[in-house]
């Protein structure tokens, strides 16, 4: 199998509980919610996406002809951000990135050391390997992986209340407010379910308010 890759680059994780640690992001391209098109925008399981990830012409995208190729350029990705070969991590995501994230990827990349991440849907099974799994729940679409370490839900979404999630079984929960023109609503009404529903933590986009990829 080989891969299609949108974009590889050096960042902090900006989400989560992994926020502020440094990782290799691996964007696929493709996704089975959404086209990546405009023009399919209004009729896509996922309307509010702000990721472009059709082609494989972004920064250290490609296509990788086997799991060691890909491999090969995550680890050299790494060299070329730290000077340290500890604490390698890598988040896999899109996209959907379980449509191309398979158990020969999993075992090349981990022979290099790197923890793995994945940011799914949800909506496809997780293979075993992966260290860390968030989920992102959308609207309409049956959820497969019901457990992880994280389940990220983007709020509010009218048909997407968290009460539907709350007896999945994840470590942490967490709310992010939807980024659009309204954001800043969205982010209070966040706050206000959090303070009402401790089980729930507000989840910032820490990499777009420090202005990192």
């Amino acid at each position: 199998m080989s891969y299609a890759v949108k974009e590889m680059f050096a960042t902090l994780q900006g989400e989560g509980a992994q926020s502020g640690r440094a990782a290799i992001f691996c964007r696929f391209t493709g996704c089975n919610l959404w086209s990546g098109r405009e023009q399919d925008r209004a009729q896509a399981h996922c309307t509010f996406c702000d990721t472009d990830f059709i082609g494989t012409n972004g920064p250290g995208g490609g296509r990788f002809a086997t799991p060691e190729d890909l491999a090969s350029a995550l680890q050299s990705h790494w060299q070329q951000a730290t000077k340290h070969d500890q604490h390698r991590y890598v988040v896999f995501t899109g996209g959907e990135p379980l449509l191309q994230l398979d158990s020969s990827l999993i075992k090349a990349v981990k022979a290099l050391g790197f923890t793995i991440a994945v940011e799914t849907n949800g909506t496809l099974p997780a293979p075993p390997g992966i260290d860390w799994i968030c989920v992102s729940p959308k609207p309409g679409m049956k959820i497969v992986q019901t457990h992880g370490d994280e389940l990220k839900l983007v709020y509010p979404q009218q048909k997407l209340p968290p009460s539907l999630f709350t007896s999945m079984d994840f470590t942490h929960f967490w709310l992010q407010p939807l980024d659009d023109a309204e954001q800043l609503k969205h982010t209070q009404q966040a706050v206000h379910y959090c303070q009402s529903h401790p089980q729930w933590r507000l989840s910032l986009q820490t990499h777009k308010l420090i202005g990192i990829p």
